[in-house]
């Protein structure tokens, strides 16, 4: 592919970042019903809630499974944030365990009438292909549909783990609309350290 004329305009179809800002497409995809469990054989796993002042065990759990793919958000948040935010009985975020330890998150916002948002989703590097992120989703999806709602919904872009949209589909989400998001860099934000989500290149 021929490079790209940064003197005059960029070739049709390209939009210019700045040198500290990273762009992903976001997918994304709801459930109107219930899919059928995923987990083949059962495990036991344990959901311990993040209550209002868990706001640093709660970050250094996002940490822990987001900073190898640039998760970011939560890490720029208050304790007066997070405080808020966990007081709201609608909204539901788990440190996922197992005999070995930890294995992961789950969070649930429930605050709309008629919906419910997989709010952050995702296991620990070292229990990636496991088979238990399917146990965990089913966990998510009973927890999400126990109320009346009309659709349970997440949302994945490219820098999450390759499989990630994949794994979405498979579990009974459909994609409904893309966008393009483009946000400074949390590398150079200092909110994420300089080697955190390689596969994506800082400048």
């Amino acid at each position: 592919m021929a490079d790209i004329d940064w003197k005059d305009a960029l070739a049709a179809g390209y939009y210019p970042l700045g040198d500290s800002q990273i762009a992903a497409i976001v997918t994304f995809l709801e459930m109107r019903a219930p899919a059928p469990p995923r987990a083949t054989a059962p495990t036991s796993l344990t959901y311990v809630p993040f209550g209002p002042s868990d706001a640093n065990a709660y970050r250094a759990l996002y940490r822990a499974v987001g900073e190898q793919w640039g998760w970011f958000s939560r890490l720029a948040w208050s304790d007066e944030q997070f405080l808020d935010h966990f007081s709201n009985e609608a909204v539901a975020a788990f440190h996922v365990k197992d005999q070995a330890g930890t294995v992961g998150i789950v969070e649930l916002d429930a605050r709309a009438a008629d919906e419910t948002e997989l709010a952050f989703f995702g296991v620990v590097p070292e229990r990636i292909g496991t088979g238990l992120a399917a146990i965990m989703m089913d966990f998510a999806i009973a927890r999400a549909f126990a109320r009346p709602i009309a659709r349970f919904f997440v949302h994945t872009c490219t820098l999450d783990h390759p499989a990630a949209l994949r794994f979405y589909e498979k579990s009974g989400f459909r994609g409904y609309k893309r966008a393009v998001e483009i946000a400074t860099d949390p590398r150079v934000a200092g909110l994420l350290p300089g080697n955190a989500f390689p596969h994506f290149p800082r400048l």
